[in-house]
């Protein structure tokens, strides 16, 4: 993770300002912008999977690979989702009050997630046993489409998207999940697509009538790890961060 270095920073940046004439405001509003840039952490280092295991326990399985600054799963080879050498991907860490940016990028009919609040303990086989998803999806290609809390940027299974803003196969997305005291927003390009407030008796209705049902620790945890879903199809991720809220 990258750590706080706005002291370091900061001094130089207003030094120009006041150089150039700019005055008391002017510094202030650049005082801001650093420290706002420096509370971001980074949790993939574009180069190593350094802060990343594979869930369930163990070193990131050799499918997963680190190309041009990006996290793949190479899936070629691979027979089914979660067999072979891959399985989902976790942080090291636990989060719970944060603002996440991830930036993806799936195959032609491709399929995977984002998920978030897992429990990696040993008790759950699968991240999606107790982690919620933010949907990662090729909507023109896969089957998954046709059901309309499945598509790309909705909260799987709960909560379609209120717009479409997924960008073509093969095309970069960034994708936002704000989590803090409960209320959750998920972002796709820029866009807010779900809002929700989580551990209600609403949401607990909602969860009921899920697939995730008959999954007693799905949707529970207010604090837990970060994944990357092995649905066995090719997904690229990067510029992976986070801010603690």
């Amino acid at each position: 993770m990258q750590h706080n270095k706005s002291a370091s920073i900061f001094l130089p940046l207003a030094f120009i300002v006041f150089a150039c004439g700019g005055g008391d405001k002017q510094v202030h509003e650049v005082t801001e912008t650093v420290v706002e840039e420096n509370d971001w952490e980074s949790l993939f280092d574009g180069q190593t999977f350094e802060g990343w295991s594979k869930y369930g326990g163990g070193d990131v399985g050799n499918a997963w690979k680190v190309q041009d600054g990006a996290i793949y799963l190479d899936a070629k080879n691979k027979d089914s989702w979660q067999e072979g050498d891959a399985g989902d991907i976790v942080t090291d860490e636990e989060f719970d009050n944060y603002h996440l940016q991830v930036e993806w990028k799936i195959s032609e009919n491709g399929n995977s997630g984002i998920i978030f609040f897992v429990s990696d303990s040993g008790e759950y086989p699968y991240s999606f046993m107790s982690g919620l998803e933010m949907q990662v999806l090729d909507n023109d290609g896969h089957p998954d489409a046709k059901i309309t809390t499945h598509r790309a940027g909705d909260l799987y299974d709960l909560i379609e998207s209120s717009e479409e803003t997924v960008k073509a196969v093969g095309e970069w997305n960034l994708a936002e999940i704000i989590a803090k005291d409960g209320n959750l927003e998920l972002y796709l390009n820029g866009v807010m697509v779900v809002s929700t407030t989580m551990w209600t008796p609403e949401w607990d209705e909602m969860v009921a009538n899920s697939k995730f049902k008959d999954m007693p620790g799905f949707g529970k945890y207010k604090k837990g790890k970060i994944a990357l879903q092995d649905h066995g199809d090719e997904v690229w991720f990067r510029n992976i961060r986070i801010k603690r809220l």
